[in-house]
């Protein structure tokens, strides 16, 4: 029932797509934490596995009052509803897509600052396509199979988590001046947490496209190393190959220029590329969501026997 109500979260987040931000929960969260790190900070890993522990104790907290208040299957659907992010990903790739398409590389390297942290002025189509692709492999994990999958584990208090722990790395867990020690916590839980959802999306994408499941294994072993995040490698290169296409390269940043190494074989990607990662990011969450039901029912009666 818990995989069943963590599909529904999805779905609806399919259908109805982000609230205004002004309103999200998530962005709500994050002013909270922005406030609460400023009463914590110093650049030490002591203070930030604080900020950290209270960060995901909130996320905690809000999936258990939600649960009590309105019922374990509802609240699930809820949190799950407000965590994934699919629908907005998918249509930010799409937007990308028609500037591309419309040959407006100056709006695209605008736009596409958004889903990246590199520099993107002088960025062509290829490397624009690249970012965009990339940024939809990760967030694929990051922002929708890792949360159905602890939706399905905990319901509302372990997808509320998983966001939380989300949003704390992407807000402190950076290589720089500021964070490199305070958000060392924030960035390694994140690692933890998106460890298995990662690989079970690698087995979503090889379950859907069987033909180049091999390749996919193959690319997996050999490039997902040289990437810096331990999951950002292997859904990175998992996409690489299903798409038949080369990610990863030099990124070059303010301040630093970053050799990811190459992932995958076969040409840049282009526009068209940006189009069919989007179709493949749905039928791997879709099949990520089989695999989670498929688990849930064979877990089912086991909790019975063992009452």
């Amino acid at each position: 029932m818990t995989a069943l109500a963590a599909a529904t979260g999805g779905l609806a987040d399919q259908l109805l797509g982000e609230p205004p931000l002004r309103w999200h929960p998530v962005a709500r969260y994050g002013s909270v934490m922005r406030y609460v790190e400023q009463h914590v900070y110093a650049d030490r890993r002591i203070n930030g596995i604080a900020f950290t522990a209270i960060g995901t104790g909130l996320g905690i907290s809000t999936g258990l009052v939600l649960r009590r208040a309105i019922g374990p299957a509802l609240a699930t659907v809820a949190a799950t509803c407000m965590s994934v992010a699919g629908k907005m990903l998918d249509d930010e790739a799409v937007t990308m897509a028609g500037l591309l398409t419309a040959g407006d590389l100056p709006a695209a390297r605008q736009r596409v600052r958004s889903l990246v942290g590199r520099n993107t002025d002088h960025l062509d189509e290829h490397e624009i396509s690249r970012a965009v692709i990339e940024s939809v492999a990760e967030n694929c994990v990051d922002a929708v199979t890792s949360s159905l999958f602890w939706a399905a584990i905990g319901g509302a208090p372990a997808v509320l988590a998983h966001r939380a722990v989300n949003t704390l790395d992407a807000m402190v867990g950076h290589h720089d001046e500021r964070y490199e020690h305070f958000g060392w916590a924030s960035a390694r839980l994140d690692d933890v947490v998106n460890y298995v959802p990662a690989r079970l999306t690698a087995l979503a994408v090889a379950l859907v496209a069987p033909t180049r499941a091999r390749t996919i294994l193959n690319v997996i072993r050999r490039d997902a190393p040289h990437h810096p995040s331990p999951n950002g490698g292997v859904v990175e290169a998992t996409f690489a190959a299903s798409l038949g296409v080369q990610l990863g390269g030099i990124n070059h940043y303010d301040d630093a220029i970053e050799d990811r190494g190459t992932v995958g074989d076969g040409p840049p990607p282009d526009v068209d590329t940006i189009t069919a990662a989007v179709r493949l990011r749905r039928t791997a969450t879709a099949m990520t969501v089989a695999l989670l039901l498929a688990l849930g029912a064979l877990v089912q009666p086991l909790r019975r026997r063992s009452r």
